[in-house]
């Protein structure tokens, strides 16, 4: 790093007692930690591996089994406290990640890891949030080829890696940086937990209001259809009008680019509506299509996320891996999609084990669920609706909170320019 560059190394935003104190310092890593090498041996510990952006996962989670067999005794013993490389690069990461491990106790890490602690001058918290935001991934990947081995992993060298310089402030300013963090990242959590709650809440009451396998009736009914009797079995197809999306010539440019939504699998998240999508369609483009109305349910029938299940806000046309459900007036649209949403396991089974997995129009018209009469859909409909809406609100405020997380360590770390 150049003389000049050093002198860059302040942040935007300072905290009042450090706006006086001098820039940051490049400090490499093999100044600020030690290496982590004691092996295993004979104690028995959990064999972890690393998942970028999740962090450390039992093997045997991650792969479905062991993986460690006679390398065992090999691997590195890692503590809380230690951090640890991960050389396997991915599409958020790719010059690898650096997770500290927390609450673990000790682990077995494989010896294809790079493990290390900090001394006592250096904030865990402080080169946590470094590592995992990736702030200064150009740092790393200054030091690393751009190329990969056969095996996934990274070509860098133990001492390559050390080598690796971190704009780092006093102690002090760090452990401020950290604390300040920490307490947002307590405020993410706790955001994320009221969000887990609600999806649990709703997914339990869906279970009561809907009923089991093999019975006629919900367990949980509104007073003024307790004595209305059994739900009727109809088939999806009775639910209304069955569409199976296509595709407009991709070789006519002036079919794409308009604001009608074209809705693929790669547009239907966990959330409920569907309003924009990654593709757009012109009118021409859409008159070659089968259009959907406003309120329809969306329904994945082919390929790996097949089940998916969401509405469109807005008329709209879907590729062919979409089957739509254009509801008649005998049915909510908001019902046609709660009940999809929960039989969606179900009906993702009847496409089988296959290369391609797929349940074709026939087949899924042909799917049997239990349905009541209109007006008590949408009693049910109109209560999980408001939850819905309710567990959007908290997901964006939770989305806020990230995206303030991220501007502030924006403001709070130097930009490190020309490093690479």
């Amino acid at each position: 790093m150049s003389t000049e560059e050093k002198t860059k190394l302040v942040p935007k935003l300072r905290f009042p007692e450090f706006r006086d104190a001098a820039p940051w310092q490049p400090v490499s890593l093999g100044e600020a930690s030690i290496p982590v090498t004691e092996r295993v041996g004979t104690k028995k510990l959990t064999p972890v591996s690393i998942s970028a952006g999740i962090g450390f996962v039992p093997q045997a989670e991650k792969f479905g089994r062991d993986i460690s067999g006679n390398q065992y005794q090999l691997y590195t013993l890692v503590k809380d406290g230690d951090f640890v490389y991960n050389k396997g690069n991915s599409l958020k990461f790719p010059e690898g990640c650096i997770y500290l491990l927390q609450g673990w106790g000790e682990v077995a890490a494989p010896n294809v890891f790079i493990c290390f602690r900090l001394k006592s001058d250096y904030s865990n918290g402080f080169f946590q949030n470094c590592f995992e935001s990736n702030a200064h991934a150009k740092q790393l990947k200054k030091h690393i080829t751009s190329g990969a081995r056969s095996n996934g992993l990274l070509n860098i060298s133990k001492d390559a890696f050390f080598g690796v310089e971190i704009p780092t402030p006093s102690s002090k300013e760090q452990q401020k940086i950290a604390d300040c963090l920490s307490s947002l990242d307590e405020l993410i959590a706790a955001q994320a937990r009221k969000v887990e709650v609600l999806k649990t809440h709703k997914k339990g009451l869906m279970q009561q209001f809907f009923p089991r396998e093999g019975e006629t009736q919900p367990r949980l009914r509104f007073p003024e259809f307790q004595n209305t009797g059994d739900w009727g079995e109809q088939s999806v197809g009775d639910f209304g009008k069955v569409v199976t999306g296509n595709t407009p010539s991709t070789a006519q440019p002036s079919f794409y680019g308009g604001g009608i939504p074209f809705a693929s699998p790669a547009d239907i998240s966990d959330l409920r509506f569907v309003d924009q999508t990654k593709t757009t369609l012109t009118p021409e483009g859409f008159a070659e299509t089968r259009p959907i109305r406003a309120g329809s349910v969306l329904f994945v029938c082919i390929g790996s996320t097949i089940g998916k299940v969401a509405q469109n806000k807005r008329d709209c046309a879907t590729n062919q891996q979409i089957n739509a459900v254009v509801p008649n007036s005998k049915h909510s649209d908001s019902f046609v999609y709660f009940a999809l949403s929960l039989a969606s396991e179900r009906i993702s089974v009847l496409a089988g084990r296959q290369a391609v997995p797929i349940i074709n129009k026939s087949l899924f018209s042909s799917v049997r669920i239990l349905a009541p009469n209109l007006s008590e859909q949408q009693r049910i409909a109109s209560c999980l609706g408001r939850l819905d809406r309710l567990i959007t609100a908290e997901t964006q405020k939770l989305d806020t909170l990230k995206t303030h997380k991220k501007g502030l360590m924006q403001q709070l770390f130097p930009r490190v320019e020309n490093s690479i």
